[in-house]
């Protein structure tokens, strides 16, 4: 059985085949058009379709898709996690994808999932697959963009290569100073998440996900925490994926 997963994002938006639990197809880019997903339909006989936007309007008319039931992804879709969260109708739904991805890759674990996207999210759900909340926190970008928007003469560090190489505690002028900030900033906040979330929970599983991830994943191997750390890019999707066969098993 096939399921189409379109993953619509802030920037991007991915279209993703899964067949059963195993990805068959995978594309990002700006959007795509009914045209291009009737093919995909077609060519990978696609049985169910769902759809998720962290945007406030869809941009994927997919109602204009005959004969191919879809599920628009809200917290009124059943799943398969306890969400606690007190306003549900205000929790993105890239964040409770993103634990339901968790709890199917670690079924009998607590997990922390990290997403390193515009902000930095960190969502937790523990081993009886029960979700209260999580945190929310300023992504790279926005870092620095702050800096700039909001002081008299500090530059914007806008050149992502600069800062990917960069790897030290210190800055030796404001440019490195600014990437020191940030970059450690952000290390020192997650190691810090990740110990407190330790303390409290035996075996604790890390997923990164997220546009930024693989800057993180490669800074988090030398810390003590890495034999915890699971970088997974398409955590979200497998998390929508797993709503889409949630369904069916709730009707056998």
């Amino acid at each position: 059985m096939s399921n189409l997963v379109i993953d619509i994002g802030n920037t991007f938006t991915k279209a993703l085949v899964f067949s059963d639990d195993q990805i068959i197809y995978s594309e990002r880019k700006v959007s795509f058009s009914i045209v291009e997903l009737e093919k995909l339909i077609k060519e990978y006989q696609v049985q169910k379709i769902i759809v998720s936007s962290v945007r406030e309007e869809f941009d994927i008319e997919t109602n204009q898709i005959a004969e191919v039931p879809v599920i628009y992804f809200n917290y009124k879709t059943n799943i398969p996690v306890l969400n606690q969260y007190k306003t549900p109708n205000t929790l993105g739904v890239d964040r409770l994808a993103g634990v339901i991805g968790a709890k199917q890759i670690y079924p009998s674990k607590a997990v922390l999932v990290i997403d390193f996207g515009s902000c930095i999210t960190f969502d937790f759900v523990n081993a009886g697959s029960e979700y209260f909340g999580g945190a929310i926190s300023p992504g790279l970008k926005m870092r620095f963009k702050a800096m700039h928007q909001f002081t008299g003469k500090l530059p914007e560090i806008d050149n992502y290569e600069s800062t990917q190489k960069f790897d030290s505690l210190f800055g030796t002028d404001t440019t490195e100073a600014l990437q020191a900030g940030v970059v450690n900033g952000i290390l020192f906040e997650v190691e810090g998440y990740i110990k407190q979330y330790n303390e409290n929970n035996i075996d604790l599983k890390v997923i990164l996900c997220g546009g930024d991830a693989s800057f993180f994943d490669t800074r988090l191997k030398n810390s003590i925490f890495a034999h915890q750390i699971l970088m997974e890019p398409n955590l979200v999707p497998i998390g929508l994926n797993t709503v889409v066969r949630y369904q069916d098993d709730k009707k056998n």
